[in-house]
């Protein structure tokens, strides 16, 4: 008997989970800091167990661990790191899908003493986009060539249909990451000439890019490129990017946003007695007589702007106090999204991913290669974002639990080992991508 433990039991939780039960001979522990939450994952399935588990008390995470085999982390990234150490000192597995930062890279040769495997940005974004672009640039390298330019794109969004709010997005997953996300910096390479892109400039730094059979889409670039070069084996390329996909009207929405301090996590304010509308008053060193003028000519626009419309829609302007306490600008931000954007009953949720490649031969020719993924949630079901996030992870997992992976220390899923059977078994289940070739 396989015994997996699962810690946290959020947004994109439940597919992975419902995948591992269904495995023969495993034994699936989801521990979460809200126990109903765990049980609603497992359903009462004979082989799953619940636990209310606080990961901060490190007494009750060890014992937990130890009780498990593999331990696959779906909490926030910043627990990642201090799951990992107690791997090393348990013996565990350890799979997660956030991206491997320099403290998880450190524990390499930790992790190949032990003969222990961290398999991390097994997800979609980081996850399914290494994977489908090793297997275009493992093909070109096959045949003789090498990469010379490489655009990634990926974006979770509403459905079409769904897409039925003037902010164009809803959240498939946690929406303090998405606030986190949007204070990012950025790095990529185009032409031969490296760009830097600093956090207060992310939304500034945008373009437009189509997605074949999605439509037009904003792209701004996704934390910095130019590692994945080397990790890719595509040091020899000139252009490197990696994109966020959102609708038209995002940037300069969050721009603003940003400008204005809703993503500000250190100012404080007692929400008691401080309204939306004097917060904002506030941010906008105005008086609030006339919130609207404040906001205006605090960012340097027109009264009528989008942006202050998409404020307004969100209640941001509105003199009635909210349900919190005391906190910062991005908290009370972060709880309006997540009670405005949300997705209802029978709504769906659309995940994309686009890759556009240039491949170079010996003889002189050259070739456009694209890969485009197009995923839609299920009605009343799982989401896109739940199923390409969790689904990999849960592939590789049972992979490790089976002994069909061997690789030990931190790893992600960029060699044929990992990505060749965990892309076919994701094709099964309608996660698949277009390919199409240009000679030019």
């Amino acid at each position: 008997m396989n015994r997996i433990l699962v810690l946290g039991a959020g947004f994109v939780a439940r597919p992975l989970v419902r995948y591992l039960l269904d495995t023969p001979e495993t034994e699936l522990t989801v521990a979460s800091r809200t126990l109903s939450r765990a049980e609603n994952l497992l359903g009462g399935h004979p082989e799953g167990i619940a636990k209310a588990l606080d990961v901060g008390n490190v007494k009750a995470l060890r014992q937990t661990m130890s009780e498990a085999d593999i331990v696959i982390s779906l909490l926030p990234w910043v627990h990642h790191v201090s799951v990992a150490k107690l791997c090393l000192e348990l013996g565990k597995h350890l799979v997660t899908t956030s991206y491997v930062r320099p403290e998880m890279a450190a524990l390499d040769h930790a992790a190949k003493q032990k003969g222990l495997l961290f398999l991390n940005e097994i997800g979609v974004d980081p996850g399914i986009d290494h994977m489908a672009a090793m297997k275009i640039i493992d093909g070109v390298k096959q045949r003789g060539g090498e990469i010379v330019s490489f655009y990634s794109y990926c974006g979770g969004l509403p459905a079409l249909s769904c897409n039925n709010n003037p902010l164009g997005y809803k959240f498939s997953w946690s929406p303090s990451g998405v606030l986190l996300a949007a204070l990012n910096t950025g790095r990529y390479l185009r032409a031969g000439e490296v760009t830097d892109v600093p956090g207060p400039d992310l939304f500034r730094h945008y373009r437009l890019v189509d997605v074949p059979g999605a439509g037009t889409f904003e792209t701004y670039v996704n934390r910095d490129a130019l590692p994945y070069m080397k990790i890719y084996g595509i040091e020899s390329a000139t252009a490197m990017y990696r994109g966020t996909l959102r609708n038209i009207g995002h940037c300069e929405s969050w721009h603003y946003f940003k400008a204005l301090g809703l993503l500000d996590r250190e100012r404080t304010f007692d929400f008691r007695s401080t309204t939306p509308r004097r917060m904002m008053a506030e941010l906008a060193e105005g008086d609030g007589r006339d919130i609207v003028r404040d906001i205006a000519a605090c960012l340097g626009i027109p009264e009528h702007a989008v942006t202050i419309k998409k404020l307004e829609w969100l209640g941001l302007l509105d003199d009635q106090p909210l349900p919190l306490p005391e906190g910062t600008a991005s908290d009370l931000f972060a709880h309006v999204l997540e009670k405005k954007l949300a997705y209802a009953p029978g709504e769906t949720d659309l995940l994309l991913q686009h890759h556009e490649f240039i491949a170079r031969y010996p003889e002189g020719k050259k070739e456009k290669i694209t890969a485009t993924l197009i995923h839609t949630g299920i009605p009343d079901g799982d989401s896109a974002m739940s199923r390409t996030v969790g689904l990999p992870a849960a592939i590789a997992t049972r992979m490790i639990a089976a002994g069909k992976i061997r690789l030990t220390g931190v790893h992600r899923p960029v060699v044929p080992e990992i990505h060749t059977p965990v892309l076919a078994e994701l094709a099964d289940m309608d996660i698949r991508f277009t390919e199409k070739k240009y000679d030019l």
